[in-house]
């Protein structure tokens, strides 16, 4: 009897357990979804939209149209770079592409910093260099084929043995 009760009980904790898993994998699959919520370039679109955001509060208060204190138009550009860092994060597709999202990141912490010190000028030249970078991320995020036959190895030509006659070969 002890044996048959333990039974019930592992075999409803096991089918319990599944029903949660297959309806939480018919919502999404991979675990990408689990941490991005858009594509690559929707996070890259998203940034420069934040940075462009960003520039037209730094022209607005440039010309006196913001309504309000210099420390109030301040907070709201470093509230438009902190958005563009955070949008950032959704940018992940492949090494090189991460490496350089990092380096345009650096531009749009040094902007925050320029606006925090009152320096407006450095902080439009800073956001400028990263939406130049962060334009320029569009093109890393797809290899072509050149590039995908570049990074066979002769390992996988083994696997799938087809022969590869540039292996190796240097152009």
């Amino acid at each position: 009897m002890k044996l048959l009760k333990s039974t019930v009980v592992a075999t409803t904790l096991a089918l319990s357990l599944g029903l949660f898993s297959t309806s939480a994998s018919a919502v999404c699959l991979g675990m990408a979804c689990m941490y991005n919520k858009m594509t690559p370039v929707e996070g890259i679109d998203a940034t420069l939209g934040a940075i462009t955001d960003a520039l037209t509060a730094i022209q607005v208060r440039n010309s006196g149209g913001a309504a309000g204190t210099d420390k109030d138009s301040d907070e709201v550009i470093v509230n438009h770079i902190k958005e563009a860092l955070k949008l950032t994060k959704e940018i992940n597709a492949n090494d090189k592409l991460d490496r350089n999202r990092n380096r345009a990141n650096d531009y749009l912490k040094k902007a925050r910093v320029a606006v925090q010190g009152g320096d407006l000028p450095k902080a439009t030249e800073d956001l400028e260099e990263a939406e130049k970078r962060f334009a320029a991320l569009k093109g890393m995020i797809d290899l072509t084929q050149a590039d995908r036959v570049s990074q066979q190895t002769n390992m996988l030509n083994r696997i799938l043995d087809t022969p590869d006659t540039a292996a190796g070969a240097r152009k």
